[in-house]
């Protein structure tokens, strides 16, 4: 938990032990961890490893790769029908998104036309201090935007967390195929030095990933559409 916005404080925990498996129980004296424990969340998702083995192999692609960075913020709006005027909006790239009336992939697949356009950005259109001061303009753009990949294609995507209005941890997931979890850290993604600290070897393969700042990630698109 590191957002300012206030949450329920009570807490439960429970042990998940799959059947076959050894027991083990860990010993905490001082009962469990804050909600803030930031390092000790850090230290174990750091310690992560697939087991890349003959039996299961890790297979990280390595060339012929499309990178795409998305910065994930919020922005402010304008609303005629609120109190203050203004709304508080999820986006990506500067996109908040717009809930279509016909599904998307339905769209893609009997080409009905009208429904998305196809130039959500790769990158940030205006690139700023993600983990700094906010821009001065915090209005998004409003719009059902995909971006379309080639089918098998190779894809490297940064999750760059943002600090506008509130730093939040959210879990991000895909629908419909696996990723490698290859990198993550605390701050602004450096494109120069990061990637020399990608886990290029045994990293973890997931669907869900919950990014402290900003998580990178490989995948091969299989049968997605847009």
């Amino acid at each position: 938990m590191d957002t300012i916005v206030a949450t329920d404080n009570q807490t439960a925990t429970a042990t998940l032990r799959y059947k076959g498996t050894l027991v083990f129980f860990a010993y905490r004296p001082n009962g469990h961890p804050p909600r803030n424990a930031t390092p000790m969340t850090t230290n174990f998702m750091d310690n992560l490893r697939s087991l890349n083995s003959k039996r299961y192999p890790t297979n990280v692609p390595k060339s012929s790769i499309t990178r795409c960075f998305f910065a994930i913020g919020v922005g402010v709006n304008p609303c005629s029908t609120c109190l203050n005027k203004t709304r508080v909006v999820a986006d990506i790239n500067n996109v908040t998104f717009v809930m279509p009336t016909t599904a998307l992939l339905q769209a893609h697949y009997y080409n009905i036309s009208g429904v998305y356009t196809d130039d959500f950005p790769a990158n940030p259109a205006m690139p700023y201090n993600y983990t700094g001061n906010p821009p001065t303009n915090m209005q998004t753009l409003n719009g059902t935007k995909v971006y379309r990949l080639g089918y098998n294609s190779t894809v490297q995507i940064v999750l760059q967390g943002t600090s506008i209005i509130a730093p939040e941890s959210h879990p991000t997931h895909l629908h419909g195929f696996n990723f490698y979890a290859v990198g993550k850290g605390v701050g602004n993604y450096d494109p120069n030095n990061d990637p020399k600290n990608f886990n290029l070897v045994d990293p973890v393969e997931r669907n869900t990933i919950s990014g402290l700042v900003f998580a990178l990630s490989f995948g091969s698109a299989h049968n997605m559409g847009p």
